[in-house]
């Protein structure tokens, strides 16, 4: 207990940020006790409500993939669809009613919703959108022996899609602090069905992987006749006829289909943000850096070179990669070639991104920023994700080593995939440590050592400064000024600010591709590799496509946060 009310006063000044907050009354005190104890029950009813949601969802999705004729009412795809229409109605509800109640959003969030993942997010809403009028045209082309529900399933995902999309580019950084419970509750029901539709269409890419592995195992129509008359019937019963109009739809179908899987992940993850800020207190005095712009502006004027065209570079080379690969594979004798161009290229570029990161983490040290205090959901996902989808990777290639430990390698091609698996370890940890430094550092103060040597600087020499001095020091010492603090510390050290660009550029471009190769289709792991010799097919299989989709993820969430890393050097 604090004897002072003096002291009391000053504590609460002090923890609020940016010490900015007005004086309040004791009445004001005791009506903040609501916001800060009643939402712990609320989210708790909403939580559940999106958990049971989640597992009901994942159980008949699982049911739907492994044994489709079971249900035979088409569970899975009628509870998506009425999931999808009750998500609908709460956002126009939320859109057209309660979001212009007066009072509902006093303050916003400015670290959620960041120009670079909403970029991301309208790029991939755009081709989801494109992918709901590509995948119509398919399923109404072959109507004939498609159920009723799978055939309206993208004129339900459409306008679903689209409303999402603009409920998380014009609020995605909205505090609510009114009809809180049914808040909460709608954006648990929009985030439960996202996760539901990525979860089924990673089940709808595994048979399609599984398809195209057992045709290039030798499942060709000469035997064709081991399956039966019925199987045979059944194999081609849902093919596109002869028209070019169901051949397109479908290679459009193929082709967007990572898209769609990217945009509910991301859409998920700003649900979230979203769901925590329900009831949140955020100081208004906290607005977006004004350097951002300024970053932005030296980036596209040529300010980071270097970065940018190493990045480039690895970005051409890699397209041209993965066209070859995919031309390369499926000839028996140029298999072979296309595995090393595959294995070549990634033991050329992941060990340069995992020097860059080494390199960064070293300039962070040498920066010495302070750290951001206080509770960020923002950034406590951006790091919870970062770990979480690295899992992946890191899962396959553990694996790999472990076969590799027990089987050894014996071949080129095995050589190289144990290589590789281990650089994707080193990289991977490397450029995590390197994200998660960057995002937990104060975007413009200096860390308390570098203000401790400078105030006792300042007390040794015992000089009086000018009135203007003496409040420019002030500010610079209280952290007060970022600006100032910024300039200054721009001033002093330039070159630590331009390098942590040009590595983030050069990261940025490089993960791109390392998405681009995996989420279009090339999956080496599946046809060779160690973990396919050692833990048999089948397993494998469920291993590669239960990694492969949160490696996908990983590099794409890791564009977006050295995306705000390069904005906020």
């Amino acid at each position: 207990m604090n004897p002072d009310p003096g002291a009391a006063e000053a504590d609460s000044s002090l923890e609020s940020p940016g010490g900015l907050e007005p004086a309040q009354s004791p009445d004001h005190e005791i009506q903040d006790l609501v916001p800060t104890w009643a939402p712990s029950g609320k989210r708790l009813i909403s939580g559940l409500l999106g958990l049971n949601l989640v597992l009901l969802g994942s159980a008949l999705v699982a049911g739907g993939a492994f044994n489709p004729d079971g249900l035979k009412h088409q569970e899975p795809q009628v509870f998506m669809l009425l999931l999808m229409g009750v998500s609908l109605v709460w956002m126009l509800w939320y859109l057209l009613w309660a979001r212009r109640q007066p009072g509902i959003c006093p303050h916003k969030d400015h670290h959620a919703g960041g120009v670079p993942v909403t970029v991301v997010l309208m790029l991939f809403a755009a081709f989801s959108l494109l992918l709901c009028v590509f995948r119509a045209g398919y399923l109404l082309s072959v109507m004939a022996c498609k159920p009723a529900p799978k055939v309206l399933s993208p004129f339900f995902e459409a306008p679903f899609l689209a409303l999402q999309t603009y409920l998380l580019w014009a609020h995605s950084k909205d505090c609510i602090h009114r009809h809180k419970t049914a808040t909460r509750s709608g954006l648990m029901l929009v985030l439960s069905a996202d996760l539901l539709l990525w979860l089924n269409a990673v089940t709808e890419e595994t048979v399609h992987e599984e398809m195209e592995l057992e045709r290039d195992d030798g499942l060709h129509p000469a035997n064709a006749s081991q399956l039966g008359g019925a199987g045979v019937m059944n194999s081609t019963s849902c093919r596109c006829s002869a028209s070019a109009a169901c051949l397109v739809f479908r290679k459009g179908f193929e082709v967007l289909y990572p898209f769609n899987m990217e945009f509910y992940l991301m859409a998920g993850c700003m649900l979230y943000v979203m769901w925590k800020n329900v009831g949140r207190g955020v100081s208004p005095a906290h607005p977006p850096h004004a350097t951002q712009k300024l970053t932005l502006q030296v980036v596209y004027r040529g300010g980071v070179p270097y970065g940018l065209a190493a990045g480039a570079l690895v970005l051409a080379v890699g397209v041209v990669v993965f066209i070859l690969y995919q031309v390369w594979v499926g000839r028996r004798r140029l298999r072979h070639a296309a595995f090393l161009l595959f294995y070549g290229y990634h033991l050329a570029v992941m060990p340069a991104m995992a020097l860059c990161c080494v390199a960064g983490v070293l300039v962070h040290r040498l920066e010495r920023r302070a750290s951001e205090a206080g509770r960020n959901p923002t950034r406590s996902l951006d790091v919870t994700l970062l770990v979480a989808a690295a899992l992946g990777q890191l899962a396959l290639s553990y694996f790999s080593v472990v076969a590799a430990m027990a089987v050894g390698t014996g071949r080129p091609l095995g050589d190289l995939d144990l290589a590789y698996s281990l650089l994707s370890l080193l990289e991977i940890l490397l450029q995590n440590i390197f994200i998660i430094e960057g995002l937990h550092r104060h975007p413009s103060r200096l860390a308390a050592r570098k203000e401790r040597r400078r105030s006792s600087i300042f007390k040794i020499k015992k000089k009086t400064p000018a009135p203007g001095e003496r409040t420019t020091n002030k500010t610079l010492l209280d952290g007060n000024a970022p600006a100032a603090a910024a300039r200054e510390h721009d001033g002093k050290n330039p070159w630590t600010k331009r390098a942590i660009q040009e590595i983030c550029a050069f990261l940025i471009l490089s993960n791109v591709m390392l998405w681009v190769i995996p989420a279009f289709g090339v999956h080496p792991q599946f046809e060779n590799g160690l973990g396919k010799q050692f833990f048999g097919f089948s397993a494998w299989f469920v291993l590669v496509n239960l990694g492969q989709p949160l490696s996908v993820f990983y590099r794409m969430h890791s564009v977006g946060a050295l995306m705000e890393l390069l904005i906020a050097a």
